[in-house]
């Protein structure tokens, strides 16, 4: 009796384990089916950003470096031309920086990557940009231009636009994928913009 009952246990186990493997694996495929990818946890959160000596888009003498950046909380916008989501979002972080918003650029430009064509025109670039921001507006301080890219893959950067909320320390708090938006902006980035604000201020004041 036993023995039947050990063949027919065998027989079970044969049949489950499949089974369960099976379902292990279209849970998975579901949850990345349905997963929303702007809302992964980001590696570049809590760290500090990466160490670069970057020139700026529009002028070949100015280099900008990490240093230059902090002292207050800011925007890290990586944005393109060529970007059409980036054309949505200029108009809203230019209202920002009306609001007092530091907000620099980080260009993401396609044409360097053999992909997408293998000549690269930096005037005409420049012109592109300044027709761009002239008319849907021009929220940046400054852009910097990473035409290695290395500093866009520390950030974890995977296209545009994509935005980072950096505090004054140079600690990276929100990395977020996609536009900024109103709806984006007040229930992602408003209230933690707002608590490194004071934070600095409170710092600042502090240090005198």
């Amino acid at each position: 009796m036993s023995a039947v009952i050990s063949e027919n246990a065998k027989k079970l186990m044969f049949f489950l384990v499949p089974l369960a493997i099976f379902l292990v694996l279209v849970g998975f495929l579901l949850a990345g089916l349905f997963s929303d990818p702007r809302m992964r946890e980001s590696a570049a959160v809590d760290r500090i950003l990466p160490q670069f000596a970057l020139y700026d888009l529009m002028d070949d003498k100015k280099q900008w470096t990490q240093d230059d950046l902090v002292g207050e909380p800011f925007l890290l916008n990586v944005w393109g031309t060529w970007c059409i989501t980036c054309d949505q979002e200029l108009p809203f972080l230019t209202e920002l920086r009306k609001q007092g918003v530091k907000i620099v650029g980080l260009y993401y430009d396609q044409e360097i990557d053999p992909d997408f064509g293998d000549s690269f025109d930096m005037k005409q670039l420049r012109v592109d940009v300044k027709d761009k921001l002239a008319r849907l507006g021009n929220p940046y301080q400054f852009n910097i231009f990473d035409n290695t890219r290395e500093t866009l893959l520390d950030l974890g950067v995977t296209g545009a636009p994509e935005t980072f909320l950096v505090d004054d320390k140079g600690v990276i708090r929100i990395h977020h994928l996609g536009d900024i938006n109103p709806r984006v902006w007040k229930g992602k980035f408003a209230a933690k913009y707002a608590e490194l604000k004071s934070t600095a201020v409170e710092s600042a004041g502090a240090e005198l």
